[in-house]
């Protein structure tokens, strides 16, 4: 599987990674510029999307990457957790949504029901 994480924090893109194993192909991205750069080439099966990011913020991002391939499944990561955040997020795009900090049995609940 093709995984994008997009996080404009080193800590948490590293953490994703090393949680979802080696056993993936990743690109990294530090805002929504980039991350739209990397889907363009690579076409990712998987987003990680943080929401407060410089150049591009992550719901524009969604909207962004929805026009290119709307099946992609995209997980949002961030650190604004509240309810009117979350239904932002979704109904951009994403299929999902965490807030940080999480734990690994957070995200694996995360993934559990967005890959379900």
């Amino acid at each position: 599987m093709k995984i994008l994480i997009v996080d404009d924090s080193l800590i948490i893109r590293n953490k994703v990674e090393r949680f979802l194993g080696s056993e993936h192909s990743y690109e990294m991205a530090i805002d929504g510029v980039e991350a739209l750069e990397f889907f363009n080439q690579q076409l990712p099966d998987f987003v990680t999307m943080d929401l407060t990011m410089p150049n591009m913020e992550g719901v524009q991002c969604i909207g962004e990457i929805r026009k290119i391939n709307s099946s992609v499944k995209i997980l949002v990561i961030s650190a604004l957790d509240d309810k009117l955040t979350a239904l932002e997020a979704i109904k951009s795009g994403a299929n999902g949504f965490l807030g940080k900090p999480f734990t690994e049995k957070e995200l694996a609940n995360a993934l559990t029901v967005l890959f379900k």
